[in-house]
């Protein structure tokens, strides 16, 4: 009782002082997605309104796996947090027997953004609308492909969701990253995919692919005159890239309730929200509980998708 006595003040110390060293932010992906650059950018802020680096460890591979599961064995300090996107709610019904299960092992501190994504096809497709795609997929099943950037990726769940919904059968082909599919797709030797608008919009406004709808619940401001696919003739249709901050379970709650704070504060910004925007994600703010009521709910929207496709992991 005398040890209790002597240890159970020092958690709220420890959180008042948080952050004393340098907190290291795993990111399960590799430079240059929308994940990376925008953990940049929010780890930055952090640094300012904190007085210590964050900094960015780029842990890729196994679809997210080897970063997250990393991240699971780390002391649950405040002192390591992930970067979480829908990648790794995918995962989770995926790959079933992985060491770690999101909200097992991981507390819900904030989430950052959702950006949506853009249907694009080849023109040489010869279609204009997305009912006119449906009707020619629906002619030829099995005939037309669509690209993503791998099994179980946004790009992927996109498409399948699109299948789904429109009742069509369209071959998938994965590619090892996102790079590779931008690249057919543009040459024509793929003829559809789901893609982040930030990464085709130069591509849509010179002609060489062609949008037919967005992914989000409204239009993007960076292509206000492309319909949602909901608008352009699929009701119910959302699938949008998100992006939060996770911690190892046992992180004590006042570090957790400070970052979620200060993360907020930083969305909440107006130079912030206008900087973003011109890249095409929209911050999403909400305290911990409802961030991880949204990662369930994420969860188990993929896991219905992923049983009804029979998707199963590369």
């Amino acid at each position: 009782m005398l040890a209790m006595a002597w240890l159970s003040p020092a958690a709220p110390a420890q959180a008042q002082d948080y952050p004393s060293r340098p907190v290291k932010v795993i990111v399960p992906f590799g430079a240059g997605g929308p994940t990376d650059i925008f953990t940049r950018a929010l780890a930055e802020e952090l640094r300012k309104a904190l007085k210590e680096p964050f900094v960015m460890e780029n842990r890729p591979g196994a679809g997210t796996i080897i970063g997250s599961e990393a991240a699971a064995k780390s002391s649950p300090d405040g002192y390591t947090l992930l970067m979480i996107s829908a990648t790794q709610t995918t995962t989770e019904t995926l790959v079933p027997n992985k060491s770690y299960k999101l909200l097992r092992d991981f507390v819900p501190v904030a989430s950052l953004l959702n950006s949506e994504l853009v249907m694009v096809v080849h023109p040489s497709l010869g279609v204009n609308t997305v009912k006119e795609f449906i009707a020619l997929a629906q002619s030829k099943p099995g005939v037309l492909n669509y690209a993503s950037s791998g099994v179980g990726s946004n790009y992927h769940m996109a498409g399948e969701l699109f299948k789904n919904l429109t009742g069509t059968n369209i071959l998938h082909v994965p590619y090892k990253g996102s790079a590779g599919a931008r690249n057919d797709i543009i040459s024509g030797q793929i003829e559809m995919m789901f893609d982040s608008v930030p990464s085709m919009a130069q591509m849509i406004q010179v002609g060489r692919v062609k949008a037919l709808g967005t992914t989000g619940k409204v239009r993007s401001a960076i292509l206000p005159d492309v319909p949602t696919l909901a608008e352009a003739g699929v009701p119910g249709y959302e699938a949008t890239i998100w992006i939060g901050v996770m911690a190892p379970v046992g992180t004590p709650q006042p570090i957790v309730t400070l970052l979620n704070t200060e993360i907020n504060k930083i969305l909440a910004r107006a130079d912030v929200k206008d900087a973003w925007q011109k890249q095409g994600a929209a911050p999403m703010s909400m305290t911990p509980g409802e961030f991880g009521a949204f990662v369930q709910s994420e969860t188990d929207k993929w896991a219905s998708l992923i049983k009804a496709n029979g998707i199963k992991p590369e």
